[in-house]
């Protein structure tokens, strides 16, 4: 009992104790809760990686591959991350209807499960762009005057001043922006879809995409007021200079035209 005594009042003996106590517990925690969460997820990224290359066999692989390499009849998806295959097959650009200068946007025909499940193995292929989160594109917090002015610095010369779309060259075009899901906005300037340059992290920051976004929903919005007044269908100068032109300088004419005619008519009296 002496001998026992004397152990306890060691004084390494409450370090000892303690550091015996954070052993079992860290032991106890990495062989419960962490393994079984971890194993968990892996299984739900299996399955999904699995039910996605099924899908991809049927409605993608004849384009692009077996594997995802590409062919003549389109390109490699190596790499192109789980965010270009959200926005190509939720925009129902993907697949492909039919050959052309540029995908138009249609209806969906996979669900968006489905769509997880194809960008789940898209993404298993090759690290890209990953498909964004809620946070990162609403509007909650959002600068949309900057995002106004980062978009004419931008995007304008393409889509026009407020999202209107216009023509390219070789039947390509810039697609209209108005009731387009934001999320999908998003995941376009992170990927660069077709003729679009792409605007990663390092390009454009992530704060500066959400303000972009927030900018177009708020000028697209119907409850917003146009400050100028008749916004000529948003397309820019050149629909305002042909506006003037037209009108304006016709009007001019009719006036000078309305005065000479009042001036001979006062000379033959």
């Amino acid at each position: 009992m002496k001998k026992l005594s004397a152990r306890r009042r060691h004084p390494l003996a409450a370090v000892v104790v303690l550091l015996f106590a954070l052993a079992v517990t860290g032991g106890l925690y990495a062989a419960f809760a962490p393994a079984d969460k971890a194993k968990a997820d892996d299984t739900a990224q299996s399955l999904a990686i699995e039910e996605g290359k099924k899908l991809y066999s049927v409605g993608c692989a004849s384009c692009h591959g077996t594997g995802g390499q590409g062919s003549s009849d389109g390109p490699s998806l190596v790499g192109v991350g789980s965010a270009a295959v959200d926005f190509q097959v939720a925009t129902g650009r993907m697949p492909l209807q039919q050959q052309g200068a540029q995908a138009p946007r249609k209806k969906a025909i996979y669900s968006q499960a489905e769509i997880d499940q194809l960008a789940a193995y898209i993404a298993s292929l090759g690290a890209g762009p990953v498909a964004p989160t809620k946070s990162q594109y609403s509007p909650d917090g959002a600068d949309i005057a900057k995002g106004g002015e980062l978009f004419r610095t931008n995007c304008a010369q393409c889509h026009n001043f407020v999202g209107k779309g216009g023509a390219l060259s070789n039947g390509k075009f810039a697609p209209s922006l108005e009731n387009v899901n934001p999320k999908h906005i998003y995941e376009a300037m992170q990927t660069g879809p077709q003729n679009m340059p792409s605007f990663p992290d390092t390009t454009m920051s992530e704060k500066n995409k959400k303000d972009i976004v927030a900018y177009l929903g708020a000028v697209n919005s119907s409850k917003s007021e146009n400050p100028g007044g008749l916004e000529l269908g948003g397309f820019g100068p050149v629909s305002e200079g042909l506006f003037a032109w037209v009108f304006g300088l016709g009007a001019l004419v009719a006036v000078a035209i309305w005065v000479a005619a009042r001036t001979a008519k006062a000379k033959k009296s």
